[in-house]
């Protein structure tokens, strides 16, 4: 059954919403909870689902995305398992570029078809969430379903970001309507669980995870004007076709804005988290680096915080915090609601040295910083006695350096802030 599956992870558009940590890379590339990337949750699912043929499309700032999986998913040689990117590419039949969710597979069709499947499971490259899709594919052959869509009970103050649907009694779909006007809500309620009811989830949303039956995936891609899944292929499906709704009650988020992003990760960081890296049966993978542990030094005091592999800490407090890996922290500096990525290589002791008699900043953060509800992304260099307090009180702001959105500071990518440099 696992053979008959082909799995299509869709790369998303041009990430504007998760500006500027899309700046230079693609969405799928962004790293998340301190060592992974988001495309490894995808990956790993089907991994774990025993759906070892992937693709992975993708159109904008993919050459970071191309590196990780290159050096990331490597299969036996006697195996049928693949992990292949296909960036939108102009041919003598097609000169555009991937124009929405359909028409990127429609524009890859004939890449999926040198392969045997009787499914193809169609994923996002930005979601986090553990399932076994197993299950999915199961319900979806016992149903005798032509399309399943995998859906997620959630609240009215949710539903209009969505697609929400409405099911019969046997759980295929009826009606769809894609992001909804708050009026419209009462009309759209489903029969979902008790404990989701407790929640005040009464409408099942589209989770963009979609199964399609060969045939009929080859008859809808031969259109060429339906663009996009959820707005066209879905709602013009009903009615024509049997459309199973597989209801999913796990955590799942959309990771799509700053925002969600920021939320997510510092998520990882509770007690119980929702999002369970820990677990031995949904393993999480990702690129296998040879880093030494994490060194603390000093009169550190870490509380409620993820710690990647490789990091040096100073005489730090670090509370409520992601740091990734080859994070270095110096003595006296203060994390608080805060991720820091990392950085992709370390300085050695003489070029730390010099840059010091030099007065270049070191990569890293400097000594007695004071860092709040703030993203540093990868290879920043933040010199000493430097103040980034993110917040409501800020607004909406964009430069060189950093960005605010909804009051979060991102510090971009491989940018350097002075001593006493103060948000």
């Amino acid at each position: 059954m696992k053979k008959s599956t082909l799995a299509i992870i869709l790369g998303g558009g041009q990430g504007s919403r998760l500006y500027p940590l899309t700046q230079s890379r693609s969405k799928p590339a962004v790293p998340i909870a301190g060592k992974y990337r988001l495309v490894d949750i995808p990956i790993s699912n089907c991994i774990n689902s025993d759906i070892k043929r992937m693709f992975v499309l993708t159109q904008f700032n993919s050459a970071s995305l191309n590196q990780h999986i290159k050096n990331t998913y490597h299969f036996s040689h006697f195996s049928t398992a693949f992990v292949d990117i296909l960036a939108a590419e102009q041919t003598p039949d097609n000169p555009t570029w991937f124009q929405g969710t359909a028409d990127a597979v429609r524009q890859c069709m004939n890449h999926f078809l040198n392969h045997e499947f009787d499914y193809a499971l169609i994923l996002s490259g930005d979601q986090l969430y553990q399932m076994d899709f197993n299950e999915m594919v199961d319900a979806h052959q016992k149903s005798g379903a032509s399309i399943s869509i995998a859906t997620l009970p959630v609240t009215a103050k949710e539903a209009p970001e969505f697609g929400i649907l409405k099911t019969d009694s046997e759980n295929f779909i009826t009606s769809f309507i894609e992001k909804p006007n708050a009026s419209l809500l009462p009309e759209w309620t489903s029969e979902v669980s008790e404990e989701s009811k407790a929640e005040g989830k009464h409408y099942l949303a589209s989770m963009g995870i979609y199964i399609f039956n060969r045939k009929l995936l080859i008859d809808l891609m031969s259109n060429p004007d339906t663009k996009d899944f959820g707005k066209e292929i879905i709602p013009q499906a009903i009615g024509k076709e049997k459309i199973l709704s597989y209801q999913y009650e796990g955590y799942w988020t959309d990771i799509g804005n700053i925002d969600s992003f920021f939320e997510a990760n510092l998520g990882l960081t509770d007690e119980i988290p929702k999002f369970n890296l820990f677990d031995n049966s949904s393993k999480i993978y990702t690129r296998a680096r040879v880093l030494p542990p994490s060194k603390i030094t000093g009169s550190s005091m870490i509380d409620k915080s993820v710690v990647a592999e490789g990091c040096i800490i100073n005489g730090t407090s670090i509370e409520h915090s992601v740091v990734g890996i080859r994070s270095r922290i110096g003595k006296g500096s203060k994390i608080s609601n805060s991720y820091l990525m990392g950085n992709d290589f370390y300085q050695n002791l003489d070029e730390i040295r010099d840059n010091i008699q030099h007065n270049i900043i070191n990569i890293g953060i400097g000594e007695r910083c004071e860092i709040n509800n703030t993203i540093v992304d990868k290879n920043c260099r933040i010199g000493n006695d430097v103040k980034l307090n993110g917040g409501t009180h800020l607004e909406d702001t964009n430069n060189e350096l950093y960005t605010v959105k909804d009051g979060i500071i991102v510090i971009k990518k491989g940018a350097t802030l002075p001593d006493g440099f103060a948000i």
